[in-house]
């Protein structure tokens, strides 16, 4: 990790003269709006621990976040990958995106399959070439 911050020009350990982390972390929580849980629907959370621990892992804990603007593309990413390509369990292991039914066996032997790789390869789609 101190190289990669070395080579991007950042200090690893940077001298702060401004706020301390409780207060930075105060500041930025006044920016933040708070959603509470629906009644009756005890499940509600679950769900939305479900999918933010998904993120942590197949996205978030394998890249290195460099600011805002760098957050939001990385999320924006796994979002569209999550949506278009992502086999669900729900849908018989086809992606939201797609109408068709996954391709049987007999169709693979003469196919080739191209990878595309997303967020610089943490994530990899793979589809049948034309």
């Amino acid at each position: 990790m101190w190289q990669i911050l070395h080579a991007a020009a950042i200090d690893p350990a940077p001298r702060r003269t401004g706020p301390t982390w409780r207060e930075f972390l105060t500041a930025q929580a006044e920016e933040m709006e708070i959603l509470k849980s629906a009644p009756r629907v005890p499940r509600m959370n679950a769900h939305c621990e479900r999918v933010i621990g998904s993120i942590r892992r197949e996205a978030l804990d394998h890249v290195l976040i460099m600011n805002e603007a760098h957050a939001r593309h990385v999320l924006a990413a796994y979002q569209r990958h999550y949506n278009e390509h992502r086999p669900h369990r729900a849908r018989n292991q086809i992606p939201p995106g797609a109408d068709q039914q996954p391709t049987t066996a007999h169709d693979l032997e003469d196919r080739r399959l191209l990878r595309t790789r997303v967020l610089g390869g943490v994530i990899n789609e793979y589809r049948y070439a034309a």
